[in-house]
């Protein structure tokens, strides 16, 4: 054999070596657009299907409809997850979103200052006390605000309560962020939010009576542009087993039995 066959065999061979190391790992590589209330369970449980898998996921964070306007316009990822199930109802006619299986549920509580120093009670009536400062999502960016919205329009309340707020914040995070800096005496978020370490010693949920506010589904939702599909299923069915289920009770959600 030539040099020169020689050198062209060497490259072919390479060239075949590099296509098929790019294609192993974008085969073993996986993209999460997870809200930001349920980042922690799923930045567990991801790490754990890392390891058992012997794959690399990546968590994009953020508010849900944020995630899905970027996962949109990318065109890339495997799953999104967002805060509420409204989401998928609202952009399923696009196309992009494919199987689901239900993971958990959120619920909105009240929050206040730890211990609860101006006897905030557990009525949504409260939000509009005169001798309190409010703070609540913002409808257009994220799960929480979307879903306070839906439920102060229950009730007549929405167009007083923005009126009254001292800021609207993009998502379950700013709300938190409120309390800690103490800019906030009240406000409706997720309740799993107040039981994160980082947050308990500043904030207390209390809880509203399920009638009023209704646990929410989370989805966990296939994006039907995922170049991995199996392994996007795989860790779906990971998050919905009951492995994964002790995983978000422990961070205070309901699971999908709707247990704590």
């Amino acid at each position: 054999m030539t040099l020169r066959r020689i050198t062209l065999s060497l490259w072919a061979a390479c060239a075949a070596s590099l296509i098929s190391c790019a294609a192993w790992a974008e085969e073993q590589s996986m993209l999460v657009y997870c809200g930001i209330t349920m980042v922690r369970p799923i930045t567990e449980l991801a790490r754990n299907f890392e390891q058992r898998e012997k794959v690399t996921i990546r968590i994009a964070q953020g508010a849900s409809e944020d995630l899905y306007q970027s996962a949109k316009k990318a065109q890339q990822g495997d799953i999104y997850f967002p805060g509420e199930p409204s989401y998928l109802d609202k952009h399923k006619a696009e196309g992009l979103l494919g199987d689901f299986k239900l993971v958990g549920y959120n619920q909105l509580a009240l929050f206040v200052q730890e211990g609860n120093p101006k006897k905030v009670k557990a009525e949504l009536s409260e939000l509009l006390r005169e001798d309190l400062v409010l703070v609540l999502g913002n409808a257009e960016s994220g799960s929480v605000g979307q879903e306070t919205k839906h439920l102060l329009d229950k009730f007549k309340m929405y167009p007083r309560a923005v009126k009254k707020a001292a800021f609207m914040m993009p998502d379950s995070r700013s709300l938190a962020l409120s309390f800690k800096r103490r800019d906030a005496d009240v406000a409706l978020s997720w309740r799993a939010t107040a039981y994160f370490p980082d947050n308990a010693p500043f904030m207390d949920a209390i809880d509203l009576d399920p009638r009023i506010a209704e646990p929410q589904a989370l989805l966990l939702i296939q994006l039907k542009f995922s170049k991995n599909p199996v392994l996007a299923r795989k860790f779906i069915d990971y998050v919905a087993s009951g492995e994964g289920q002790a995983v978000f009770r422990k961070f205070g959600f309901l699971d999908n039995t709707g247990k704590i």
